[in-house]
């Protein structure tokens, strides 16, 4: 159900040349019952999917490192970041998104997955919501190298670290990326691994 107390009056397309940004004015009803109007930015780049691999025997994870700009920018000195394998929708569901970028970043094709919530990441300026997942794998599951598509640019090492290993990498800020944090701890808040 629409929020009444929100009125869209303009939305002018600023940049659209890799995702989306908008600037949207809105008429918004305060709770005095008064009207103001206010414009944001919104970036809209799609939602997406994100899935951890698991080793219930080995006690281990699957993740990725690859480079990433925005990280760079901001003070990451090699702008590399350790994570939890994801990718965007592309109109795809996001259950048979996650299973083509498993396939596509770590080589496994997994068909049992699990679905464990779903997260606005940055709601005040990205449109974004992520699909968040889980999946046992074992290692008779692996039928390529993963490493990402050329085609799109990427280049991706391919991590199976040892759950503490993992955790440790939490603490110590060496695994800084949010969407694999919440993962990781809900693997142990929920006692899988």
């Amino acid at each position: 159900m629409q929020n009444s107390k929100i009125k869209i009056l303009k939305t002018e397309i600023l940049s659209n040349n890799w995702y989306t940004l908008n600037k949207v004015t809105f008429e918004y009803q305060k709770k005095d019952g008064t009207l103001e109007t206010q414009s944001r930015e919104a970036y809209d780049r799609g939602n997406g999917a994100t899935i951890l691999l698991y080793n219930k025997e080995l006690k281990t994870v699957i993740l990725t490192k690859q480079f990433r700009l925005p990280t760079y920018i901001n003070g990451n000195e090699d702008g590399m970041m350790i994570e939890a394998c994801a990718g965007l929708l592309d109109k795809n569901n996001p259950e048979d998104c996650i299973k083509r970028e498993t396939e596509e970043e770590l080589g496994y094709e997994i068909s049992d997955i699990k679905k464990v919530f779903e997260v606005y990441m940055s709601p005040g300026s990205v449109t974004e919501i992520l699909y968040f997942f889980i999946a046992e794998y074992s290692k008779s599951m692996k039928i390529n190298d993963g490493g990402g598509l050329e085609e799109e640019q990427e280049e991706i090492e391919v991590l199976e670290l040892d759950i503490d290993k993992a955790l440790d990498m939490l603490d110590n800020g060496e695994i800084k990326d949010a969407k694999t944090i919440m993962l990781i701890q809900h693997l142990r808040l929920k006692n899988i691994l």
